[in-house]
């Protein structure tokens, strides 16, 4: 792991971004694995910036999601394919036929997690994989078990989980109950992987992965057996580090 420490959000966003852009310089055909929620927003941000001044290209990039909410439709402006196109996709010049994200409708489940799956084995898998992190230590929705799922799922989110993501909804009544997620398998077979956390509310997660047991009841402390993982954080996210 190679862990940096920034000043702030904004230098976080700044630098991931700069780690997304150096991979599409150096392999315009990149396969990349991309997040959602408020962490990488700044880091998005910075990339259609770069776009904007023609400092980076997306047109041959294949981009595959992390997960979505079993049962918005793609239009639910709390869905993560909205999120997606809202914040970055309509704003850069990805062909909407290299974009996946998995679907939260259908009344087969299971058959769309498989081919998702089978979607990013047809591409050769990810080149690189941007991940945020919970407060509980899940990356995607792999939340904290006993065991965890390797390919793509249906997962129920954790009481934690729903509460952390009620501020994106009216009400928490209104949070989803299940997702759709990304495998660990496809996430830990990524060439390479970016994790990034903001706030002091992400402390102790980021302490666990890093100098934690290796555990599936902290699903971001299996990065630790991955050969390329960045960690960026701010310094209130780092701040039990060398507690």
């Amino acid at each position: 792991m190679r862990l940096q420490v920034l000043e702030d959000y904004e230098e976080m966003s700044v630098k991931a971004a700069s780690i997304v852009a150096s991979q599409v310089t150096l392999k315009p055909n990149s396969n990349l694995g991309l997040a959602t929620g408020s962490t990488p927003l700044g880091m998005y941000n910075n990339l259609i910036r770069m776009y904007k001044k023609n400092l980076i290209n997306f047109e041959e990039v294949v981009t595959f999601n992390l997960d979505e909410y079993v049962g918005l439709p793609a239009d639910h402006p709390q869905s993560y394919h909205y999120y997606m196109f809202d914040n970055f996709f309509d704003k850069v010049n990805i062909p909407p036929e290299k974009i996946y994200i998995p679907s939260g409708v259908g009344d087969n489940l299971k058959q769309i997690c498989k081919k998702y799956d089978q979607s990013i084995n047809s591409h050769g898998g990810i080149d690189l994989q941007v991940l945020g992190i919970g407060k509980n230590g899940h990356i995607g929705f792999n939340e904290p078990d006993n065991k965890l799922r390797t390919n793509t799922h249906v997962v129920k989110l954790t009481e934690e989980t729903i509460n952390d993501n009620s501020r994106f909804f009216d009400s928490i009544d209104d949070v989803p109950k299940k997702a759709i997620s990304m495998g660990m398998s496809s996430i830990m077979k990524s060439k390479k992987i970016l994790l990034l956390a903001s706030g002091e509310q992400k402390a102790e997660a980021i302490k666990k992965a890093i100098n934690g047991e290796i555990t599936t009841e902290h699903p971001a402390s299996l990065l630790q057996l991955h050969s390329d993982v960045t960690i960026l954080v701010d310094k209130d996210a780092a701040k039990l580090l060398n507690g």
